[in-house]
Formats: structure tokens, C-alpha cells, sequence
């Protein structure tokens, strides 16, 4: 967690049932509302990851865009969009994962890493991992080799971190939410 974790946290407004009865979404739009706070949010990542040595930023489609863009131009590195299925103008590799109610699909440009690339992942929450691991996978089946990933929200009830860290990368998140909070 991040040393700004609580007070990121506090701004993050919870949402009870919604989109459904029990489910309490975390809304991030707060923060991003909010110039200190997103300003800290984005410290969070820059003071984590400024020296290790990164050629890009991988962000998922779409809220990691807000996040993975500016922390792309503060280390000084590439930002890579990881888009949903059929975004992508050019030749594409893709990553199916299993949702709740089916399945989707990440993609990657095909050139968008060169062998050994060191690659941070980035993407506003996890939940249940689904998205972010197959970015991951997606990631190293491309060349590029996955320094962590990371995220503004863990949910860690749901069990996403764990099962990305049970298949071998790292998670980094600045805050987390249980089930009741």
C-alpha cells in the first residue's frame, strides 16, 4: 500500500447495490475529481516505480488509461494500450479470460514490445484478476517481460491479487476495500 493509501482511500466513494443488490461499488470519480488527491494517487506510483528501470506502461482499457498515460510521462517511458477486443487498428495478438457471464478478450498490438521489455501493468481495480492476468499473459506471450502489476483498488475478498500473484507477478495496489467496508 501506498503511504498516501488511507487518504486515497477516504476519497473513494462507495456505492452500495450497485449495479446490483450487495454489491458496493467502488467509484474512483471522486478522485480523479479531486486535484490533490489524483495528484497523490499519481506520487503513489511514481515514488514506487521510478527506479526500476521500465521501457512501458501497459494500461488496460479503459480506466487504466487515466492512470498509466500520466505515470508513462512522469518515468519517462512508452504507455501501450491493452484495448478490448476489435479496438486495435493493426495486427493483433490477443488473451481470452473467463467473466462471470462468458468470456472476453484483451488485445495487444503485435508490435507493441521488443524481446526482454520490462513492462508494468496498470489498471484501476481488481477484482476476480480476470482482466489484468490476462494482460499479463498477453505481455509475456508478446516478448515483454512483466515488472508487477498494479492498481489504484484491491478488492482482495474477491481474491483477483492472489490468484495474479499465484501465477507469477507481482501486484501492487495503493489501497483496498473488504467486503465491509
Amino acid at each position: 500500500m501506498s503511504i498516501y493509501g488511507d487518504y486515497i482511500k477516504s476519497v473513494i466513494r462507495t456505492v452500495p447495490d450497485w449495479p446490483q443488490p450487495g454489491v458496493n461499488f467502488r467509484d474512483i470519480t471522486p478522485l480523479l475529481q479531486n486535484s490533490a488527491a489524483f495528484r497523490k494517487l499519481i506520487d503513489s506510483f511514481v515514488h514506487r516505480y521510478q527506479e526500476m528501470d521500465l521501457d512501458a506502461i501497459a494500461a488496460i482499457d479503459a480506466r487504466g488509461f487515466i492512470v498509466g498515460a500520466p505515470l508513462a510521462y512522469e518515468l519517462g517511458c512508452s504507455f501501450v494500450p491493452v484495448r478490448k477486443k476489435g479496438k486495435l487498428p493493426f495486427k493483433t495478438i490477443s488473451e481470452t479470460y473467463t467473466l462471470e457471464y462468458g468470456e472476453a478478450e484483451v488485445e495487444l498490438h503485435s508490435d507493441a514490445f521488443r524481446e526482454g521489455d520490462r513492462i508494468l501493468v496498470v489498471d484501476d481495480l481488481i477484482a476476480t484478476g480476470g482482466t489484468m492476468l490476462a494482460a499479463a499473459k498477453l505481455i509475456s506471450r508478446s516478448g515483454g517481460l512483466v515488472v508487477e502489476t498494479s492498481t489504484i483498488v484491491d478488492l482482495p475478498d474477491l481474491g483477483g491479487a492472489q490468484r495474479i500473484r499465484d501465477a507469477g507477478f507481482g501486484v501492487f495496489a495503493v489501497c483496498s476495500f473488504t467486503e465491509d467496508e
